[in-house]
């Protein structure tokens, strides 16, 4: 069997599986597994979705009230997801693990068992014009950064249901 690098994009190994990855699962990452419930739900794809942090420090801690605020705003209700650090089993479970920026892809590539299958990459390096940037880390600003970061997911996985929406079929 060919071995795929775990940087591409495709892995025809095993169904469909996505990871959002941020630093403390409490603003991006949630905000990118809602946004693609979403959008994987409309489009009627059957992907196994979940997201975590490469730090513990909120580990069993809900969203941000203000992550939270703006999922309601899109009429999400995310008070039910609970943060948790990424483990080792991750990268045989997950097909892609998209990190929210270029630290916490260092760090996935770092912490990548060696027989990992899963393909790491940028959530951003899927939307056409934004490849190579990290999504807005709101955490330390106001409300409206929430609604950036938002923006941002939204348009990812706007991306990733079409592109699995072609690769299911």
């Amino acid at each position: 069997m060919r071995r795929l690098r775990r940087d591409h994009f495709t892995s025809p190994m095993k169904p469909i599986s996505v990871l959002f990855v941020c630093l403390g699962n409490i603003c991006r990452s949630p905000l990118a597994e809602a946004a693609f419930r979403r959008e994987a739900q409309g489009a009627g794809l059957d992907i196994a979705i979940d997201s975590a942090g490469t730090g513990d420090w909120h580990v069993g801690k809900p969203p941000d009230p203000r992550a939270r605020a703006e999922a309601m705003r899109h009429g999400i209700d995310i008070s039910s997801y609970r943060a948790r650090q990424v483990n080792l089993q991750d990268f045989g479970r997950f097909s892609h693990i998209l990190a929210a920026d270029h630290q916490n892809l260092a760090d996935l590539r770092a912490m990548a068992p060696p027989d990992g299958e899963a393909a790491l990459s940028l959530l951003l390096d899927h939307v056409e014009g934004l490849e190579g940037q990290a999504v807005a880390d709101p955490y330390f600003g106001e409300e409206d950064g929430f609604a950036e970061t938002w923006q941002q997911v939204s348009l990812a996985a706007q991306a990733l249901a079409r592109k699995f929406g072609v690769q299911e079929r």
